[in-house]
Formats: structure tokens, C-alpha cells, sequence
């Protein structure tokens, strides 16, 4: 498949109503029909690969190229989903500013619902954000995070960050797998058309700064403080981080409060909590001037697209045929509940064509 260019453009306002309404009812469908004929985790796989995404976004109406493309397909697919009344065993928490920031509390609620342990993931959709917000310092600030996660312990992250300044939006994707390190290049995706020199930290070739992040918040908080007062005195104009950019009696405070969390690994680091951008990027210089350990710069952003949409390109939703495809998967699903698998058949093989 060709991959063809196009950026995320912030678009205001809320999709219609009677869209929106046939997004459910369409997403109740697909995650239905995918479940029951190949599982929880494929939806889940499916779900977090980037061109997979924008195609069923298309599928679904909404503009090819608008950051609305994400927060309105999870909304969809989060409430398509609880319209099933708990028929399948996967959930969906989570999606755009309060609704994000409520994750934790849906989490617990599926927890207390179906008897499992949550903190797991109530621990790893922190992280994640705390990675995209922190570890990768490219501009944009996340205002959706979607977490969607099996019974038995597979997830999946669907999360956009916004740049007020470009007017454009980046979405972050990850999965889980086994042996997954969060902190070396994690991401199924990153969706963005503009690329640029941005602060990776989670990149492969980033990997030597990371220990050296380590190694040195193992020091005295005395000898940290010393170190950042000669490496100010002749700061380079680093394009990560200008010495206007530190509050050095903040981050003074931070190298004592690291110091005394003891962190072992990169992924502890960025855990602690008041370690932000600003922290990371003086952990970040210094390990690139004292320990010659530099991080990586290569923008981690991979896949752009192009496709029709909401908006009447290439044109306008076609409302008939919309209404015939939910009706379609509906009988699908229907008969194939009964034993009867013929329509189910023809539709995989609509695959080949």
C-alpha cells in the first residue's frame, strides 16, 4: 500500500449529531464482527496500527486529514462498545481533556466489575502519557488518551497531542506485547506530517543518555547542583533547552527529591513525580556534556495519510449506503450467532477482491 501525505490539522467544533449517532452503531458492528471471528487482542491489534485506524476512521465518515478523526472514532468505539451491554470481554476507557484525566477511575470501575486487579494498568496508561508528554519533546501537548484492554491483560493506547502554535495535531499509538520496553522505541506509530529535530529520549540511539540520566541523579544532590552551576555558566544554545528555560531552584529541589527516589532505570526516572520536560531536558544536556553521551533528535513521527471525508471530500457521506452497511454486519453478525455462517463467508471473502 502506497502511503500518501497529509498532516492533522486542528478542526473545531463537534461532528453531527446523525453522524456520530451511525459511528456507534457502525463501531458496535466492526468491533463485534472482529471479536467473534478472530478475537479481543486482534481488535486490539488492529486498533493500534496507525493505517488500520485511519482507514476505519474513513470507513466511518469523519475528515481524512482532522485531529477530530481520533477523539471522535474512540468516541464512537468506547460507546458502540458499552451499547453492547458487556457481551464482549474488552473495555474501553478514557478519551478527550476530563475524559482522559478520568481513566484511572473507569479503569477501577472495569476492576471492580469483572474481579481483576487493575493497577497494572492504571500504571501503564500513566506512563505511556508521561512518555509522550516528557521522553518525546516535539511541541505537542496530549489532550486525548484512550485505553482499551482485555480480561486477561492485553492493551492497547490510542493518545493525541495538540500544537496550539502549529495548529496541527500528532497521534501517539502503542501496544502491548511481550518483553515490550516503554522506553526504547515503544510506539506501533506516531501520526504527523511535519517532521522536525525534536528531544527523543525513547529512541534507540538515545539509549546511552538514558543511563547516563541515571547514573548522575545517583549522585549527592550537592555534586548535581555543582555540576548544572558549571555547565550553566557556559550553556550552549542547545535548541532543547535555554538557560531562560530553567528555574534552578525548582530543579535544584527536583535533583534532592530524584536523588532520595533512588531510581534504577529510565523508566523509574520518569515516573517520579514532579520529574517534567523541563527536568528530563537538564538531565538530557548535562548527560550530553559531561558524560558525552548525546540524545537523539530523529523526529519519531512515521506514518502520514490521505483517504475522503466528512467534510464532502472526495464527497459527501453517503447516508443510504452508510445505513445498508450497518445493516449488513447487523444480519451478519445475526445469523452467524444461529449457526448460520454464509453471509459472514461471503463478507471475509469481499477481502480478497
Amino acid at each position: 500500500m502506497e502511503r500518501t501525505v497529509t498532516s492533522l490539522p486542528l478542526h473545531y467544533g463537534k461532528a453531527p449529531a446523525w453522524l456520530f449517532q451511525k459511528m456507534k452503531r457502525l463501531s458496535a458492528a466492526l468491533i463485534e464482527i472482529i471479536v467473534l471471528e478472530f478475537g479481543p487482542e486482534e481488535f486490539l491489534t488492529r486498533i493500534a496500527d496507525p493505517i488500520w485506524f485511519q482507514a476505519l476512521g474513513c470507513v466511518a465518515g469523519f475528515d481524512w486529514h482532522s485531529s477530530g478523526l481520533t477523539t471522535t472514532l474512540c468516541g464512537a468505539l468506547k460507546e458502540g462498545l458499552i451499547s453492547l451491554e458487556d457481551e464482549l470481554p474488552i473495555a474501553i476507557c478514557g478519551g478527550k481533556a476530563k475524559r482522559a484525566m478520568q481513566t484511572p477511575e473507569e479503569l477501577q470501575h472495569y476492576g471492580e466489575k469483572w474481579g481483576i486487579d487493575v493497577s497494572y494498568f492504571i500504571n501503564m496508561s500513566r506512563l505511556c502519557a508521561k512518555i509522550d508528554n516528557t521522553a518525546i519533546q516535539d511541541g505537542y501537548n496530549l489532550y486525548h488518551h484512550t485505553f482499551i484492554f482485555t480480561k486477561k491483560g492485553e492493551w492497547a493506547i490510542v493518545q493525541q497531542g495538540m500544537s496550539g502554535q502549529e495548529r496541527k495535531a500528532r497521534r501517539y499509538q502503542w501496544l502491548s506485547k511481550e518483553n515490550l520496553d516503554v522506553t526504547c522505541e515503544p510506539h506501533t506509530g506516531i501520526t504527523c506530517n511535519e517532521r522536525k529535530d525534536v528531544l527523543n529520549l525513547v529512541a534507540k540511539e538515545s539509549d546511552g543518555t538514558r543511563g547516563s540520566m541515571v547514573d548522575f541523579v545517583k549522585e549527592y544532590p550537592d555534586t548535581m547542583t555543582k555540576t548544572w552551576d558549571k555547565i550553566s555558566l557556559t550553556m550552549p544554545d542547545r535548541h532543547y533547552i535555554k538557560p531562560a528555560d530553567i528555574n534552578e531552584k525548582r530543579l535544584f529541589k527536583m535533583f534532592r527529591v530524584i536523588h532520595e527516589s533512588q531510581p534504577a532505570s529510565f523508566k523509574d526516572l520518569i515516573q517520579i513525580q514532579g520529574v517534567g520536560p523541563r527536568t528530563i531536558s537538564a538531565l538530557a544536556l548535562i548527560s550530553e556534556l559531561v558524560y558525552k553521551t548525546p540524545p537523539s533528535f530523529k523526529d519519531p513521527a512515521r506514518f502520514s495519510f490521505a483517504h475522503g471525508g466528512k467534510d464532502g471530500y472526495p464527497f459527501p457521506v453517503q447516508k443510504k449506503s452508510y445505513e445498508q452497511s450497518i445493516e449488513f454486519l447487523k444480519t451478519c453478525l445475526d445469523k452467524a450467532k444461529l449457526g448460520d455462517r454464509d453471509k459472514l463467508e461471503a463478507f471475509r471473502k469481499l477481502s480478497t477482491l
